[in-house]
């Protein structure tokens, strides 16, 4: 059995626009037509590939062919590239996953230059270090930043450096919380800023201070520029990435926590992801802690 490319690609756009509308807009077909690939392709597998929920989801048999169909995609323009016919088709769209933090310090930079250079369009997705490797599994992107040293299956894993953490506050927040110093009595009483509830460098920073997180008050910002912001305008003290400390913040002291960052993608020769992953890595060897 064979998969049709163009029945595949179109299974792609449903995931990526949510919608059999939006995808039809993409592909510039009718709304019709993307769903009759899609039950074309579902009868002649035998399996149920999207639910048609909103935003569409994707089964586990529709990730696997979301997979050959973004590696299709990226093998097809890596050969055009090579015939000097790249100029003809549509700039590539590369997904790519990376953690919040990475994102707001140093992930955007080179970036930037690629677009530039290449002639890519990104489409990135944010989560947290611990969960980008997902995206890599269900085929949503080709490659991440992630904390998992064991690569995905079908993927390769390259070091990239250590993102520095040190527990900081604002200097009005200092003088009210922690006068009479940061001590286990004090941190149990001091509310601090969470990113979201599966963030736990609060909570593992705490744990070395001898406090248990359960029933410390805390606020939750799920961004990390407005995170760090909330930590500068005193809503709370929180963990800050080495990189985001302008000098303006009080340290508290306690060891800092290192978080180990990973450069997983997909174990496809290809040009053009080779490319992105070296860029990648050079921005993290020049900003990142090793």
């Amino acid at each position: 059995m064979r998969i049709d490319p163009e029945l595949a690609a179109t299974i792609a756009a449903v995931a990526d626009e949510g919608t059999l509308d939006a995808a039809s807009r993409v592909l510039r077909i009718t709304p019709s037509a993307v769903s009759q690939r899609l039950k074309t392709l579902e009868q002649q597998l035998g399996r149920v590939l999207v639910v048609r929920s909103k935003p569409a989801r994707l089964t586990e048999a529709g990730e696997a062919v979301v997979r050959l169909a973004r590696q299709i995609a990226l093998l097809e323009h890596d050969a055009l590239g090579g015939l000097g016919l790249d100029g003809e088709t549509p700039r590539p769209r590369i997904p790519l996953a990376v953690n919040a933090d990475s994102m707001a310090t140093w992930f955007l930079p080179p970036l930037a230059r690629l677009s530039t250079a290449l002639g890519v369009d990104v489409d990135l997705h944010r989560d947290d270090q611990n969960f980008t490797a997902r995206l890599l599994e269900s085929g949503t992107v080709m490659a991440a930043v992630t904390s998992e040293a064991t690569p995905v299956a079908g993927c390769s894993v390259s070091p990239l450096g250590v993102l520095e953490y040190r527990a900081m506050a604002e200097r009005a927040y200092v003088d009210r919380w922690f006068a009479d110093g940061v001590t286990p009595q004090t941190l149990a009483a001091a509310p601090f800023v969470d990113f979201d509830r599966r963030d736990t460098l609060q909570h593992e920073w705490l744990a070395t201070r001898g406090v248990a997180a359960a029933g410390v008050p805390r606020h939750y910002v799920p961004a990390s520029h407005d995170y760090a912001l909330a930590v500068r305008l005193g809503l709370g003290w929180g963990m800050v990435p080495r990189l985001q400390d302008d000098g303006d913040l009080v340290d508290l002291g306690g060891p800092p926590l290192r978080v180990a960052l990973y450069w997983q993608q997909w174990n496809l020769r290809s040009e053009l992801l080779d490319t992105i992953a070296v860029e990648v890595a050079a921005e993290a060897r020049r900003v990142l802690a090793a």
